[in-house]
C-alpha cells in the first residue's frame, strides 16, 4: 500500500509488472490511497490488525512502528540477498530504516528506502532570460538571500497596473533551509531542547516573511490562498519555487525552459541547506508471506532494472549510488542541472525536522500558528518566544 500522486500510481504500476513478470509465482495487490488519508488509513489497518504485506513509512511513522513492533527486522534477508550492496546504497537513506531498539540511526535495518528525497530549488529559465537576469547557480553558496531578493525584485511583474504582481519572484520558500542556513535549527535532538527561540532561527524565519510582506517578491497569503505556488509555477506566473524528483513528470510537461539550482546562502553564514526526505518500504511482522513481501521491497528498493525504471520514468533519484552517479546525470531531459540532486543528498541535504520524533504534535503546532508571522501580526521574535515552551512541552509528553 503506497501513496501519491496519478503520475506516482502509474509509475508504480508499472514497476510492480516488471516485479510480477521477474517473479511469476507471486501476484501483488497494489493499493494506492489519497496522500492526506494514508496516515490514518494505515494506523488503522495496523492497529486492527490487517496491516498489508509491504507498505510506505515515513520517519515519524517508523519510528513508531520499529518500537511497537510492528515492522518487520529485515536484517537477516537483507544478509542472504545478492540485491543488497550497502556500499552502493546511500547511507542517509539506510539509516532512516535501522533501529537498534531504542533509536532511529543504527542497527538493524527495518525497512528500505523507497526513494531519497532531495527538496531542491527550481527556477523558470524563460522567466529569467526574458527579464535578462543571470540564472541562479547550481554550486552551493555561490549566491546568498541577497542575491535571490535582487533577482526576484526583477522578476516581479504587475502586468496590467493595477498594483497587484501578475508574475511572483519567489513563492513557498523554505523555512527549513533559510534556519538551517543561517545556523540554526528547529530542536537538538540530542538534549530535546526546542531552539526556534534563538536569533539563527527566528532571523531567518523574519528573512522569509518579509518576502512577501515588506518586499512583496513573494504572493501573502491572501494571494497564495486563492492560487497556491505549484500552481502559479506551472503557469509560468512564478519565477522561482521548489522541486523533488517526483516533480519532474510534471514538469517535463512544461512550455517553458526550467532547471534547478542550488538554495541561496544565508549572508550571515555562507552556508546552504535544505531538507532530504525519504519514504521507506516496510513489511509487516504479521506478514504471512515475509518473503515474498521482502522479494518485492528489494524489487522496489535495490533492483537495477527497477531503480533505472523508475528514475527514467521521473520518480526519483536512484537508490544505487553508482547508477545515480553515472547514468542518471547523463540523462538527456531536464533539469540539465541534476547534479544539484546529488549535492544535497551528499552534502547539505539534512532529514526533515519530525524524522526522529515518535510524536510530532510539537512541531505540527508550530505550522499550525505560523501563519501569525505570514499575516504579519506577530513579528518571527515574539512569536517564537511564545511558542517555544508550548512546543518543548510538546515534544516532552511525546518523546521523553
Amino acid at each position: 500500500m503506497g501513496h501519491g500522486n496519478p503520475n506516482e500510481k502509474k509509475i508504480f504500476e508499472t514497476l510492480i509488472a516488471a516485479f510480477e513478470k521477474q517473479y511469476p509465482n507471486v501476484t501483488v495487490k497494489y493499493t494506492s490511497v489519497p496522500p492526506g488519508e494514508y496516515s490514518q488509513k494505515l494506523t488503522t489497518l495496523v492497529s486492527s490488525g490487517k496491516a498489508p504485506d509491504v507498505f510506505y513509512v515515513g520517519g515519524s511513522e517508523f519510528y513508531r512502528f520499529a518500537e511497537a513492533g510492528t515492522v518487520l527486522n529485515i536484517q537477516s534477508y537483507l544478509d542472504q540477498t545478492e540485491l543488497f550492496q550497502p556500499d552502493n546504497v546511500w547511507p542517509t537513506a539506510l539509516d532512516r530504516y535501522r533501529y537498534d531498539g531504542t533509536n532511529v540511526g543504527s542497527g538493524d535495518l527495518y525497512g528500505l528506502p523507497k526513494d531519497v528525497g532531495p527538496w531542491a530549488f527550481v527556477y523558470n529559465k524563460t522567466l529569467f532570460d526574458a527579464a535578462g537576469v543571470a540564472p541562479p547557480p547550481a554550486e552551493a553558496g555561490a549566491w546568498t538571500w541577497d542575491d535571490l531578493l535582487a533577482a526576484a525584485k526583477q522578476l516581479t511583474v504587475d502586468e496590467n497596473g493595477d498594483g497587484k504582481p501578475d508574475k511572483y519572484g519567489v513563492g513557498a520558500y523554505s523555512l527549513e533551509s533559510a534556519v538551517w542556513g543561517n545556523g540554526g535549527q528547529f530542536i537538538d535532538y540530542e538534549s530535546g531542547t526546542v531552539m526556534i527561540d534563538q536569533p539563527e532561527f527566528y532571523e531567518a524565519m523574519q528573512f522569509v516573511a518579509d518576502l512577501s510582506l515588506v518586499h512583496k517578491v513573494s504572493p501573502n497569503q491572501e494571494a497564495e490562498q486563492a492560487l497556491n505556488a505549484y500552481t502559479r509555477f506551472l503557469n509560468g506566473k512564478l519565477a522561482m519555487f521548489a522541486m523533488g524528483p517526483w516533480d519532474q513528470p510534471a514538469f517535463w510537461e512544461l512550455p517553458f525552459e526550467w532547471d534547478i539550482a542550488a538554495w541561496p546562502a544565508s549572508p550571515s553564514t555562507g552556508e546552504t541547506a535544505t531538507w532530504l526526505g525519504s519514504m521507506g518500504f516496510a513489511i509487516s511482522a504479521k506478514s504471512k508471506h515475509p518473503q515474498e513481501a521482502f522479494d518485492l521491497a528489494a524489487f522496489l528498493s535495490l533492483d537495477e532494472a527497477g531503480q533505472r525504471e523508475n528514475y527514467q520514468l521521473g520518480q526519483a533519484v536512484p537508490n544505487l549510488i553508482d547508477m545515480a552517479r553515472g547514468e542518471f546525470l547523463e540523462q538527456d531531459k531536464a533539469p540539465a542541472s541534476r547534479q544539484v540532486f546529488l549535492d544535497i543528498i551528499e552534502d547539505y541535504g539534512r532529514p526533515d525536522v519530525p524524522a526522529l520524533s515518535k510524536d510530532t504534535q510539537w512541531i505540527d503546532a508550530f505550522w499550525q500558528d505560523a501563519s501569525k508571522v505570514w499575516n504579519g501580526n506577530m513579528s518571527a521574535k515574539d512569536f517564537t518566544a511564545e511558542m517555544q515552551p508550548k512546543m518543548q512541552a510538546l515534544y516532552d509528553k511525546g518523546n521523553k
